[in-house]
């Protein structure tokens, strides 16, 4: 009796102790990578993760397409803390170029971690744009709401015309899901 009492008791603790570093390995695995420079981080562009190097990714396009996929850091850095921890996260511009003509902007961001900086999905801004600045919004209502200005074209015009139309894009990054929102400029709620 006493030898089937001490293998149950010796069962439930393997199997607490194997609860617990199943735990501790799925919350490891769900951990996005963190990296001491926000130019070294990985975003995601289209639904593909990108890590950048020094601020630059190539990759292939498709896997029957002999052309490349170029990211690159464009900057326009703009310093604020998009989650209220204290510390100032970063936001600015990628480029990505295809193979074609076209140059497609993005706006990402990285937060600033306790682990390092951790990178966002994404939000396109345009192919061949003029990017501007990014700043807060002026709008006193939105909270962490960051406003990137860029010129475009007027619509219908050929891709080959210069920009020439001021557009700003207002967005809300979710950090749980680093994903950017849009937010309408002269919203009378609040954006939390």
């Amino acid at each position: 009796m006493k030898n089937i009492i001490i293998g149950v008791v010796v069962f439930v603790v393997v199997l607490i102790a194997g609860f617990y570093a199943l735990n501790s390995y799925i919350y490891n695995e769900k951990q996005v990578p963190a990296t001491a420079d926000y130019k070294d981080s990985a975003y995601r562009i289209d639904g593909v993760t990108v890590d950048l190097k020094d601020g630059l990714a190539e990759s292939e396009a498709t896997p029957d397409s002999a052309s490349m996929v170029t990211t690159r850091y464009f900057g326009n850095d703009y310093f604020v803390d998009l989650n209220n921890d204290g510390r100032d996260d970063v936001v600015f511009l990628l480029t990505q170029e295809t193979g074609g003509s076209g140059v497609f902007y993005y706006v990402v961001a990285a937060l600033n971690t306790e682990r390092g900086y951790v990178g966002s999905d994404g939000y396109l801004l345009g192919d061949r744009i003029a990017p501007q600045t990014i700043e807060n919004s002026p709008n006193p209502r939105h909270k962490n709401v960051v406003v990137a200005n860029y010129v475009d074209r007027v619509l219908g015009e050929p891709m080959s015309t210069q920009p020439s139309v001021g557009k700003s894009a207002y967005l809300k990054l979710d950090v749980d899901s680093m994903m950017w929102g849009i937010v309408e400029p002269d919203f009378e709620g609040e954006s939390r």
